[in-house]
This record gives C-alpha cells, sequence and structure tokens, in this order.
C-alpha cells in the first residue's frame, strides 16, 4: 500500500482512517477490541501512540516511530487486518 507522505525515521505521523461503511458505528462499539489490536500491533512493531480521537466511522491518530523506523503502513496494515479480521469472526458467531 502506497501512502503519500514522508517517510522520516522517527518521524510522528498524523492518520486519519475511516470505516468503508460510514453509517456505521463499529468503532465506538468495538472499542476495547480496537484498543487491544492497538496494543497487539504496538509490541510487535513499537510506535508512541501520542493522540487518539474515536468517533463512531473513523479516528485519528497521532503517532511517533523508533528512531530508526518509518514504516508505518505495516503498523496501519497489521491493524486493519486485526480489527477486521476479529470483526469478521465475531459477527459470524
Amino acid at each position: 500500500m502506497y501512502y503519500r507522505r514522508s517517510d522520516i525515521k522517527g518521524g510522528s505521523y498524523f492518520f486519519t482512517v475511516n470505516l468503508a461503511e460510514r453509517k456505521k458505528t463499529l468503532l465506538t462499539d468495538e472499542i476495547d477490541l480496537l484498543r487491544d489490536v492497538f496494543n497487539k500491533v504496538k509490541k510487535q512493531h513499537p510506535f508512541k501512540l501520542n493522540a487518539m480521537v474515536v468517533l463512531p466511522d473513523h479516528l485519528h491518530v497521532l503517532m511517533t516511530l523508533p528512531i530508526n523506523d518509518k514504516d508505518y503502513s505495516t503498523r496501519w496494515a497489521l491493524i486493519k487486518a486485526m480489527f477486521a479480521l476479529i470483526v469478521e469472526s465475531e459477527l459470524l458467531e
């Protein structure tokens, strides 16, 4: 996935991420799961979560990467995939 952002090692980045279905309230309905997913990804691929605002259909995140790291795309890919996979599996139960 390609992001149109600068890629500075150890940089701080601001992201806005939307649900594909903007009328859903999944992010606030599943806030505990979202928190768990962020924590799991942080253990595998460390980052500092400076600030986060979670709204029903989108979120804003300010994160800082480690000094020798500029790979925010892997972090977002993991967060999105893990969250979607768990939510989908819960819906199938």
